[in-house]
């Protein structure tokens, strides 16, 4: 592109010097001697570009890593309770009594007494009287008696153990890795020049119309190519582990023991015993008992007996009644307990992080710059040296435009760099 522009300045500032020249040679000369002729010369002339290079710079980083440290804390356990408080309070009770009043009369307590006339006299009483004999004779005494016997049994023992049940739990674990991710950067604003414009549809400021827009050469803001960055990105990978996780859950166990068991065996023994044994013999026997024979005789008393008589008056009276209530007051208790914390606990590494860094390498090479000149070349065919004071005035009108088309760009970039500041 840019040697295609080079080429269109050169062809317009020789077309406009070539007319200056062939005018004023035939300003000059009314009858020329020879014909001067274009010709494109190229000159050599070196530019330096850059060109960017990636090179992977490795940085120190202090990196913060958290490692887990198990301590044991003692913390307590709040908990409210309901506790019983009883209150005694005396409330006022009303109630009506029957009060006795006594009152003295007097009754007929009159009554016969029966008065007891004893007499006495004699007679004869006959009676058994049971006279013991004792005798010795054996029996037969049956008693049990127990007898130890020791046996040897099996007895059950049942406790409780801890067994650890092993179960699998799925955790995700980040395994991904760093990826090279391709990025295109717009390129800058190098210079203002001539571009080649397509034709594209445009729509009119004015009336907002459609027209169709010519192509051909326009002034605009020449723009490097977009770059290609490689930078690494980190590409995430989910994967599903299964981590054990051992818990112990309590199992009854149960245990045979040999145990030592004595156990007492009724035992039926026999003996004989010697008994003394009483026997009773009835023998009858004659006695004079004397009797007394008691005669019974009536006899009134006469008798006046004062008698209390009780009459109840209802009476009101107030007692004081103790009353208990029981409220219940929220106590809060305190129960102290260790617990093991896991406290993450930072510790800073150096580590190596690779950079890409993009630096600018400088490259000379060497282009061509058409240059026209005019040749004197005389009637008869044989080329002349060129006519020098031709070409004078577009060098300097090339070299002019050429610093006037830098001048703008450089001033262009310099606008893009402090905007984008």
């Amino acid at each position: 592109m840019k040697r295609h522009i080079w080429f269109v300045l050169a062809i317009v500032l020789s077309s406009g010097s070539f007319a200056n020249s062939a005018s004023a040679q035939f300003d000059v000369c009314c009858e020329p001697l020879y014909t001067l002729q274009c010709q494109t010369v190229y000159e050599e002339k070196q530019v330096t570009a850059y060109k960017l290079e990636s090179e992977t710079v490795y940085e120190e980083r202090q990196v913060v890593k958290k490692i887990p440290v198990w301590e044991t804390e003692h913390r307590e356990h709040r908990y409210t309770v309901t506790r019983p408080v009883s209150e005694t309070n005396y409330r006022e009770e009303r109630y009506t009594v029957s009060r006795p009043v006594y009152e003295t009369q007097m009754r007929d307590a009159s009554y016969n007494q029966v008065r007891n006339v004893l007499e006495t006299s004699q007679r004869e009483e006959r009676y058994t009287v049971q006279r013991q004999v004792w005798e010795t004779a054996e029996r037969e005494e049956r008693y049990t008696v127990m007898r130890p016997v020791t046996e040897t049994i099996e007895q059950e023992r049942r406790y409780t153990v801890m067994r650890p049940v092993v179960r699998y739990e799925t955790r995700y674990a980040d395994q991904g890795c760093y990826v090279d991710q391709v990025s295109y950067v717009p390129g800058q604003l190098q210079r203002r020049g001539l571009t080649w414009m397509p034709a594209m549809q445009v729509a009119n400021p004015v009336t907002g119309q459609i027209q169709v827009q010519r192509p051909g050469l326009v002034w605009a803001n020449v723009q490097s190519p977009p770059q290609q960055v490689v930078t690494k990105v980190w590409k995430p990978n989910l994967v599903a582990q299964q981590v054990p996780v051992t818990s112990y859950c309590p199992e009854e166990v149960v245990q045979k023991v040999p145990v030592q068991v004595c156990r007492q065996v009724a035992e039926e023994v026999v003996r004989k015993v010697p008994v003394q044994v009483c026997r009773t013999v009835e023998e009858e026997q004659v006695r004079m008992v004397p009797v007394t024979v008691c005669r019974q005789v009536v006899e009134r008393v006469e008798k006046q007996v004062p008698v209390q008589v009780c009459k109840y008056v209802q009476e009101e009276r107030v007692r004081q009644i103790p009353v208990t209530v029981c409220r219940y007051v929220q106590e809060e208790r305190v129960v102290p307990y260790e617990v093991r914390v896991c406290r993450m606990v930072e510790k800073c590494e150096t580590v190596q992080v690779p950079r890409t860094v993009c630096k600018k390498v400088p490259v000379t090479y060497t282009i061509r710059v058409p240059r026209t000149i005019m040749l004197k070349v005389p009637c008869g065919g044989t080329v002349v040296e060129p006519a020098t004071p031709a070409p004078a005035p577009a060098e300097p009108q090339a070299e002019t435009d050429a610093t006037a088309i830098k001048e703008e760009s450089v001033d262009e970039l310099r606008l893009v760099a402090i905007s984008e500041e």
